[in-house]
């Protein structure tokens, strides 16, 4: 099979280009714009593995003209941060037109191809209100839902399920990709294509790009071994806040599932893919682990909390298991290791792969 990644110079596209070339059986293709400060690290390893990686972005059609038929895409190609068009220093245009009308680029291209299409989406999809309003408990070290008192529809101690509100308000982010997931669906139905949609919760691992908005797990460990500035933002400001991780290498046995796949309804096309409870961890409880790994390091306290920031986020994947019998193979564990490994080797990665 021949398969497009977009944004395959990013942590997530080239995890999965990784993964892919080690399992073998495909060939892949890849496009990126390089707009990314750290993208260009994987340039070269990627051709230098075979890789056919053309420079163009997905906001231009006439940059897809370049690009090859291949049999699947796997949309890889986004701006992921939540505070993206509103932190000041991002343009909300810029946004929209990166997450949706990139995204409708692409389904044209699967479209003119008889190409397959899967989305990587995101948590973020999820309603706010609900989730900044959940009532939560202490638990050693980390929030989690209090279970005496009433849970919002489709959330448990083990997640967020895919029942759980979309409604407005979700972010400029959000909303770009929950428009993405509904078009993608229609598209795949209106012109007889397979179309995949895997929300995604935090990635992390290796080489991911070291912005605290998009890849909390790296900035945290790179940070405290290099001994930067650290701050607990928000809520109680001592770090109780709670996220789950991935690596995306774990989503290539989902993947290849979904290449062979034959009709399914259009509700089982869009699922949950995340750690889950098991790799949950709260900024306290990564510090506790990162003084045991470099020695003691203080944070900073901020109790006023940023928009759109909630205390617990963890995905349910249970659909995911019933379905695809997927569940994750790295433990939260292995993940950071893993990037603890990389700092050491890279004191320098924050200012190569997010520079200030």
């Amino acid at each position: 099979m021949k398969i497009l990644i977009t944004g395959i110079c990013g942590f997530v596209g080239s995890s999965l280009a990784r993964a892919f070339l080690q399992a073998g059986g495909h060939q892949l293709v890849g496009l990126d714009n390089f707009i990314r400060a750290g993208s260009e690290t994987n340039r070269a390893e990627l051709k230098a593995l075979g890789v056919q990686i053309f420079h163009g972005d997905i906001r231009s059609a006439s940059d897809l003209e370049a690009i090859p038929a291949v049999d699947w895409v796997i949309d890889a190609a986004a701006n992921p941060s939540v505070l993206a068009g509103v932190d000041g220093k991002t343009s909300s245009r810029q946004l929209i037109e990166h997450n949706l009308t990139g995204t409708v680029n692409m389904l044209e291209f699967c479209k003119s191809h008889r190409a397959g299409f899967t989305l990587l989406s995101t948590s973020r999809v999820y309603s706010i209100p609900p989730l900044a309003e959940l009532p939560v408990e202490i638990h050693r070290g980390a929030f989690r839902p209090d279970s005496s008192q009433q849970l919002p529809h489709g959330l448990s101690p083990a997640g967020v399920a895919e029942s759980f509100s979309t409604q407005a308000p979700v972010s400029l982010y959000g909303s770009t990709k929950i428009a993405s997931e509904a078009l993608a669906v229609e598209y795949g139905a209106t012109f007889d294509f397979p179309v995949f949609i895997n929300r995604c919760g935090v990635m992390a691992g290796a080489g991911q790009f070291g912005r605290p908005d998009q890849g909390i797990f790296a900035f945290w460990i790179n940070s405290h071994l290099g001994k930067r500035p650290l701050k607990y933002i928000g809520f109680d400001g001592m770090g109780h806040q709670v996220r789950d991780c991935l690596h995306p290498r774990d989503l290539i046995d989902l993947l290849e599932k979904q290449f062979s796949a034959g009709k399914i309804p259009s509700g089982d096309r869009i699922i949950n893919v995340s750690g889950g409870a098991t790799s949950a961890m709260s900024l306290r409880q990564l510090t506790a682990w990162c003084d045991e790994q470099f020695g003691s390091h203080k944070v900073a306290t901020e109790a006023t909390p940023r928009p759109f920031d909630i205390p617990w986020m963890v995905l349910d994947s249970a659909k995911a298991e019933t379905i695809w019998n997927w569940t994750p193979s790295t433990p939260i564990l292995h993940i950071l290791e893993e990037i603890a490994a990389h700092a050491r080797q890279h004191p320098d990665w924050l200012e190569r792969s997010a520079p200030f």
